[in-house]
């Protein structure tokens, strides 16, 4: 059965085409068919990469973003081509992991999101950028607070 048309998924099965630049319309969602308990999903993207915005010179990381679904969940695909649209975009390494983390909370309103950005090094310096978000005033909210204290004892 092709679920495509139930949850009116654009890119999954279709010819791909990739944007070429920053893209979060590209995003799309379908619904969560366990929505009664908590569990993890968690993405590696081993392969991203963006601009520097001052040089234009290309920065390289993988990007994971792990999160705990409600109502709707990012579409693998989708959630690839907006990863790959970063491509030309210049935006420096926090900022591009706060705005991938802004757009997944806009787009499928997750109990609980967190996105890190394992860069390699530049002039010998490495950046590990993370951000995360809680749903407030729930215990994804306390979480958030939690695994942002301890984030990098993973």
């Amino acid at each position: 059965m092709d679920n495509r048309t139930d949850e009116h998924l654009h890119a999954l099965g279709r010819t791909t085409q990739y944007p070429t630049d920053y893209a979060p319309d590209v995003l799309e969602t379908f619904e969560n068919k366990h929505p009664g308990h908590d569990y993890w999903v968690r993405f590696n993207c081993p392969e991203f990469t963006s601009l520097c915005p001052i040089t234009g010179q290309p920065d390289f990381a993988e990007i994971r973003i792990s999160y705990i679904p409600d109502c709707r969940m990012v579409e693998s695909k989708s959630l690839k081509l907006y990863l790959f649209s970063f491509r030309n975009h210049g935006d420096f390494h926090e900022d591009c992991v706060n705005v991938i983390l802004k757009d997944l909370v806009r787009l499928m309103d997750p109990r609980y999101i967190e996105v890190t950005g394992l860069f390699t090094p530049r002039g010998g310096i490495s950046i590990y950028p993370y951000a995360n978000y809680g749903r407030p005033g729930t215990k994804y909210e306390k979480l958030a607070e939690f695994r942002m204290m301890r984030h990098d004892m993973a």
